[in-house]
């Protein structure tokens, strides 16, 4: 089954040229000409949303800061906006690429394609390891029973890592997927994070390391 995008664009004409490219591309596309309020169940199985700031209707940002509530669904957003605040602003509220009109076609389906083939982060059920346990929709965490107060950024890098329970998460993707642009992301930045987060856990720690290529969530962390 191929995968199923949202396109969120006012400019019809534009959007059928999207939709056609993507189309030919292999990916199952559903265009949308106007900003709406998001509803979780519109997005259940959707891979990622390419979404338009300057739209009739809800804005593009304030699509994106709801939209955010509920999802992780990757988020491309494609404006003729070129300017650095809202670039920063757009990366800071939780879009995973930034791409100015206009634009080459070509180029947008390969950075669809790029953005497709990184793990999924997409918030499904409640996720455990060990004795951990994370609700996604809630964003609320449990270590050995008893509820543990994280950031966003430490939050994230939990979810990251369970989501994919056993495998090695290298420090340079989740530096680029999970930290905050627009500060000091660096992996000195991360592991300072995965310190406290692994004090938050205790006794249930899970992270362990992978020396020379970044961390994992396993039965037992290994500092």
């Amino acid at each position: 089954m191929s995968e199923r995008i949202v396109l969120i664009e006012d400019d019809r004409e534009l959007g059928a040229q999207i939709v056609a490219h993507l189309s030919r591309a292999g990916y199952q596309v559903e265009l949308k000409t106007e900003g709406t309020f998001p509803i979780p169940a519109d997005f259940q199985g959707v891979s990622l949303v390419i979404l338009d700031l300057m739209l009739p209707g809800l804005g593009g940002m304030d699509i994106l800061k709801h939209l955010r509530t509920f999802s992780d669904v990757p988020v491309m957003v494609l404006s003729a906006r070129n300017n650095t605040s809202d670039k920063v602003r757009a990366l800071k509220m939780g879009s995973d690429d930034y791409m100015t009109k206009p634009f080459w076609p070509e180029e947008l389906v390969e950075r669809v394609r790029a953005r497709l083939r990184r793990p999924n982060l997409q918030k499904t059920g409640p996720l455990t390891v060990a004795g951990v346990c994370l609700d996604a929709s809630r964003r609320t965490a449990t270590a050995g029973g008893a509820g543990i107060e994280l950031t966003r950024v430490e939050f994230d890098i939990l979810a990251s890592l369970m989501r994919r329970p056993g495998e090695a998460v290298t420090r340079q993707w989740l530096v680029a997927n999970v930290l905050d642009p627009d500060k000091d992301s660096s992996e000195r930045t991360l592991d300072v994070h995965v310190s406290h987060l692994r004090r938050k856990l205790g006794k249930e720690n899970i992270i362990e390391t992978v020396w020379g290529i970044g961390y994992r969530a396993g039965k037992g962390g290994s500092r």
